[in-house]
């Protein structure tokens, strides 16, 4: 058999190889990996592109592909959360997660809504944040810089985090990403993750669509307790 092709949600990336690994060793199959906005992969796939198996960072576009025929199985595999990244030089200043982000001062980047889930749960906070503080909510979805995960949006250089890259080229002070990066973000020492707390907090659930009888193994093989336990050391949440 060929490799397997998977597209994978770019959150996935830091995670994917040690997962690939493993089932690689325990199966004999190979997969080869594509990663992007998942929002970008789902239009691929829906003009044609071949995959055995697409890895979500959403439910919604998996659950899309079964209803037009292009997928036969759908599961949650894992979960994230959403955390703002600041500068250290912000973190130093001991405000909270909440009074920086809607101090106008600062500039916001996020991924790209629909385009991006990333920016999809973003929106979803920002909604959360306009139910608790009128206006400050819109406020900040015409604040908010749309700078990764978009059709035309600019390339992260490679092997760099996208909020490292953000915050570190200047431009931006805070970037709303996922608390998997977290570990990576706080060992390079390029930003720090201030965590945002119930009820504002959104949860990401990542599905898989298994596109072809080819990805059976893969598609258990990441629903196992092995998958998952990398999952989790990953900062990924259960």
């Amino acid at each position: 058999m060929n490799a397997l092709k998977v597209l994978a949600a770019g959150s996935l990336r830091v995670v994917w190889p040690k997962l690939m690994r493993a089932f690689e060793q325990e199966s004999g199959l190979r997969v080869q990996t594509d990663f992007g906005p998942a929002g970008l992969l789902l239009q691929r796939i829906k003009h044609g592109e071949y995959c055995d198996l697409f890895a979500s960072a959403n439910t919604l576009h998996p659950q899309a592909l079964i209803k037009t025929g292009k997928a036969s199985a759908t599961a949650v595999f894992t979960h994230n959360q959403l955390c703002l990244s600041v500068t250290p030089a912000l973190a130093a200043e001991n405000r909270s997660w909440l009074e920086l982000l809607l101090d106008p001062s600062l500039r916001l980047a996020t991924s790209t809504p629909l385009s991006d889930p990333s920016g999809d749960y973003t929106w979803l906070l920002f909604d959360r944040i306009e139910a608790t503080h009128p206006t400050q909510g819109e406020a900040l979805k015409q604040r908010a810089l749309k700078l990764v995960g978009g059709p035309q949006s600019a390339a992260v250089p490679e092997g760099k985090l996208a909020a490292a890259w953000l915050l570190d080229s200047g431009q931006a002070e805070m970037f709303i990403g996922y608390q998997s990066y977290a570990p990576r973000l706080r060992a390079e020492g390029s930003a720090v993750c201030l965590s945002i707390p119930s009820p504002w907090q959104i949860k990401a659930d990542y599905a898989f669509a298994r596109c072809t009888e080819n990805a059976a193994r893969l598609a258990d093989f990441l629903l196992s307790p092995q998958a998952q336990k990398l999952f989790q050391e990953a900062g990924f949440s259960q």
